[in-house]
């Protein structure tokens, strides 16, 4: 384990600002309220970050890495055992978007606060979360998109990046959008609230997606996926 791993005082700032950070943004949360809220003092967190940018980037590459890592991780073990044949579309898709909706959905309170603050990371004018975000995840999306072309060998790249990005979209809402659904909709909430419901609203993505990525290429009527099966 790593020195910054073990440190318990880096652990309770990075966690204290995480929460503030998806409450009311970063830009909107002072260093005051960081330190308040973790119960230390400024040269603490000078101390282990450098400045409010550098807690910043440290709050997502936490939530970011290890989101990324078990992607790979799924994604490894498919390949392993496909032996170098393509695999299934549908065990690609899961293996990117399952592990952010199950994070989203059965997540400690703590680890909750980085969906909105996620969210709000996408819209950051400044460009600097964006920025670190792709970073990020630049090289694990490119191995899924390597993965897509050799399970779809008939849907162009630019497809592939396309439908990609929807995909992304969809789960976004998916994950963020669905209190705002029910307002505007008069849809009742579910009695349970347990992994069940999770589990299905990862059911239903996942059929959506796999619609989505198998879908007629544009002025076309027939399938490219015709002769694969999910």
């Amino acid at each position: 384990m790593s020195l910054h791993r073990a440190n318990p005082t880096r652990t309770v700032i990075l966690d204290a600002a995480e929460q503030l950070f998806a409450d009311q943004g970063h830009d909107n949360t002072s260093m005051r309220q960081i330190t308040a809220a973790a119960g230390v003092n400024l040269s603490a967190v000078n101390y282990h970050f450098g400045s409010k940018d550098g807690l910043v980037h440290a709050v997502f590459q936490r939530r970011l890495a290890a989101l990324n890592q078990e992607r790979l991780d799924l994604l490894n073990a498919l390949e392993d055992a496909a032996q170098g044949q393509p695999l299934k579309p549908s065990q690609i898709v899961e293996s990117f978007f399952g592990p952010l909706v199950r994070h989203a959905t059965r997540a400690s309170h703590g680890q909750k606060a980085f969906v909105p603050l996620l969210e709000r990371s996408m819209s950051d004018p400044g460009g600097f979360i964006r920025t670190m975000f792709i970073d990020e995840h630049t090289g694990v999306i490119e191995r899924f998109k390597q993965a897509l072309l050799k399970s779809l060998p008939d849907v162009p790249e630019d497809e592939i990046v396309w439908r990609f990005h929807f995909m992304l979209g969809a789960t976004s809402y998916a994950i963020s959008g669905t209190e705002t659904l029910r307002l505007a909709m008069n849809w009742p909430k579910p009695e349970s609230g347990d992994a069940s419901d999770a589990e299905m609203l990862l059911a239903r993505l996942l059929s959506f997606l796999l619609g989505g990525l198998r879908a007629p290429l544009p002025g076309t009527l027939k399938s490219p996926e015709q002769r694969n099966v999910a």
